[in-house]
C-alpha cells in the first residue's frame, strides 16, 4: 500500500498520571492531542495503590470526546485505533466484562501471605538451584495470588483476569483479547514468546491463574477487534473502526523514539523512570529476570528502572514547589518549567549534594529493605540544590542501569533517545547527555508512546512494509544535548567516587531501620 498523508490514525495512551488522545497521520505528525489528567490511586490501606475502573473509563471517554468533538472534520479519515497503556495493572472481570473489585496498579505494595506454594519435592529442587527466594518473593509480589488467599470470593467470580490494557480492549471491542506486546508481568506466560506457557511450566506453580481466566492474544501489529457500538456512543469513536495491537507504555515509547536496535537506549523519564532498548537475542539482565516484549513482534525490550523516577519531580514539586505552583498560574507557565530555571546557575554535583534515589526499591541493586538517601548537605544548599539533586540522582541510576546492559551486551550504548515530558526540558536532557557522557537526542514528537502506538498500526494496516520503514518514514529528531566535557568528568567523578558507594555503606542502616519500622508498621510505613 502507498503511503496516503491524509489517512489518520486515533492513538490512545493510557498512562499512570494522564490518559491522552491524538491524531497522527501516516508520516508521525501530531495533527491535535488531549491530555486529561487522572489520580494514579486511591489508599485504603498503607502501602495498597487501586482506582476504580468506572472513574478511569470515564476519563478514558472524556479524553477521547474531547478530541473527536473538535475534529469532527477529520475523523472520517481515521483508518484505525491503538492503544497505548500503563503496564503491571491488575483487573477482575465478571463474565459481562464488569469489574468485580478496584485495580490493583503498578504502584501497590502489599504482599501475599506466605504460603506453601510448591510440592516439597520441587521445593527441595528450586532451592537446590538456589532459585526458591527469589521466586518466593515473586509468589508473593503477585497480586492474583492476594487475591485468591484474602479475597477467594472475588477470585471464584473472576471470569477473565486482564491487565488495563485488556480492560481497555474489552471496553472498546466488547472481546476479551490482548495483545502480545502488553502480556507481561505476574502472569503464567512463556519467558520467550510472551504466550500462555505450558501446563507443565514452573511459572504455574508461581502464578496458578486458570487458564479460562485468561485472554485470547493477539501478536502486535494484528486486528484485536472493531469498535463496538456500545463503545462508539461512549467514546465517538466511529463504530467499526479497526483496533491494532499495540505495546505496553514503555514499549510504544522506545518505537516511537525510532530506537529499534541495541545500540540504542531510549531514556524514558515518566512516573517509572527507565533505560531500555530493542534486542532481537533474548536477555535477561538479572536472573529470571525476562525483558519485556518490544512493541515490534518477535523482538525483546529489557529494561531498568527507577521505580519512583520522575514521580520524585512531582513529589518535589507538592511538598517544597508551592511558589513555582502560583507562580505558574500568574505566568501561565507549567511550574515544572519554573523549578527548571531555577537550577540554571547552580552548579553540576549540586555543590555536594547527592540524592540516591531508592524512593521504591531498584529490583537490580538493592533488595526490599532499601531506601532514597540525600547526602551533603551543608548551610548553603537551597531548594534549587535539592531539586537538581533529584534530577541528577535520577540520572545516575539509569546510568547503573547503562552498566548492567554494558555487561550483558558487551558493549556500552552509542547513544540515547529521551522520551516523556524530560525529554522537553533542556536542563534535564542535559544533564542526563553530561552524566552518561553520551550525545542525548530528543524527538520531534512530543508524544513518543502515541507515537509508537500509531507505528504498530500504520505497520499493521500496511502502509509501510516493515518497521524500519514506518520508523523512517514516521519519526526524526528535534535536538541534541552534547556532553558538556567538564561537567562530563565532574559527574564520572562524583558517580564512580561517591554514588556507586552510597548504598552499600547504607544497606546495613537501612536494615536496621525495616527492623525499627517492623516495631511501628503505622507509623514507619
Amino acid at each position: 500500500m502507498s503511503v496516503k498523508i491524509e489517512d489518520l490514525f486515533l492513538v490512545f495512551d493510557a498512562g499512570t498520571q494522564s490518559i491522552r488522545s491524538g491524531l497522527i497521520d501516516v508520516t508521525g505528525n501530531m495533527l491535535d492531542f488531549v491530555k486529561i489528567p487522572v489520580q494514579p490511586y486511591f489508599s485504603e490501606r498503607k502501602g495498597w495503590a487501586e482506582q476504580r475502573l468506572e472513574y478511569y473509563w470515564e476519563k478514558f471517554c472524556e479524553a477521547s470526546g474531547q478530541l473527536i468533538r473538535r475534529n469532527g472534520g477529520l475523523i472520517n479519515r481515521v483508518k484505525a485505533a491503538a492503544i497505548s497503556s500503563q503496564r503491571g495493572t491488575y483487573i477482575n472481570l465478571d463474565k459481562d466484562g464488569n469489574p468485580l473489585r478496584p485495580a490493583i496498579t503498578w504502584l501497590d505494595e502489599r504482599l501475599t501471605p506466605q504460603y506453601k506454594w510448591a510440592p516439597w519435592h520441587l521445593e527441595a529442587g528450586i532451592k537446590a538451584l538456589g532459585w526458591f527466594d527469589n521466586l518466593d518473593k515473586t509468589v508473593r509480589r503477585c497480586y492474583s495470588n492476594w487475591i485468591r488467599l484474602c479475597q477467594p470470593e472475588i477470585w471464584d467470580k473472576t471470569h477473565k483476569y486482564v491487565l488495563m490494557s485488556g480492560y481497555l480492549n474489552f471496553m472498546l471491542t466488547g472481546s476479551f483479547v490482548e495483545s502480545l506486546g502488553c502480556n507481561f508481568g505476574y502472569l503464567p506466560i512463556n519467558r520467550r514468546t510472551y504466550r500462555w506457557a505450558d501446563k507443565n511450566d514452573l511459572v504455574n506453580l508461581v502464578f496458578p491463574i486458570e487458564r479460562d481466566k485468561l485472554p485470547d492474544l493477539v501478536a502486535q501489529g494484528e486486528i484485536l477487534g472493531r469498535i463496538s457500538k456500545r463503545a462508539s456512543a461512549a467514546t465517538g469513536v466511529p463504530e467499526g473502526l479497526p483496533l491494532v495491537a499495540s505495546a505496553g507504555d514503555k514499549q510504544c515509547e522506545v518505537l516511537g523514539t525510532g530506537c529499534i536496535s541495541s545500540d540504542i537506549a531510549c531514556l524514558s523519564f515518566g512516573t517509572c523512570t527507565s533505560i531500555s532498548t530493542v534486542t532481537g537475542a533474548y536477555v535477561e539482565l538479572k536472573p529470571n529476570f525476562i525483558p519485556y516484549p518490544a512493541a515490534m513482534p518477535g523482538y525483546y525490550s529489557p529494561e531498568v528502572s527507577v521505580l519512583r523516577g520522575f514521580w520524585m519531580v512531582s513529589w518535589f514539586k507538592e511538598e517544597f514547589g508551592l511558589k513555582e505552583q502560583l507562580m505558574s498560574l500568574e505566568k501561565n507557565v507549567s511550574a515544572e518549567k519554573l523549578l527548571d530555571e531555577s537550577i540554571v546557575n547552580i552548579p553540576p554535583g549540586s555543590a555536594g549534594l547527592m540524592l540516591q534515589p531508592y524512593w521504591s526499591p531498584h529490583l537490580w541493586i538493592c533488595g526490599e529493605e532499601g531506601k532514597g538517601s540525600i547526602i551533603g548537605f551543608s548551610p548553603m544548599h537551597t531548594r534549587a540544590h535539592l531539586y537538581r539533586a533529584i534530577l541528577e540522582g535520577i540520572m545516575y541510576g539509569l546510568r547503573e542501569g547503562a552498566d548492567i546492559f554494558a555487561g550483558k551486551l558487551k558493549r556500552p550504548f552509542s547513544k540515547l533517545r529521551a522520551s516523556g515530558g524530560g525529554a522537553q526540558s533542556k536542563i534535564v536532557t542535559q544533564i542526563a547527555a553530561d552524566i552518561f557522557g553520551l550525545p542525548v537526542e530528543s524527538p520531534k514528537a512530543p508524544e513518543t508512546g502515541s507515537l509508537g502506538a500509531a507505528i504498530n498500526a500504520a505497520v499493521g494496516l500496511g502502509y509501510y512494509p516493515d518497521y524500519a520503514s514506518a520508523v523512517k518514514g514516521m519519526t526524526g529528531i528535534s535536538s541534541v544535548a552534547n556532553p558538556i566535557p567538564r561537567n562530563r568528568d565532574i559527574y564520572s567523578e562524583l558517580y564512580n567516587r561517591i554514588y556507586k558507594k552510597t548504598y552499600s555503606r547504607q544497606e546495613p542502616l537501612f536494615k536496621e531501620l525495616l527492623g525499627i519500622a517492623e516495631m511501628f508498621p503505622e507509623e514507619m510505613k
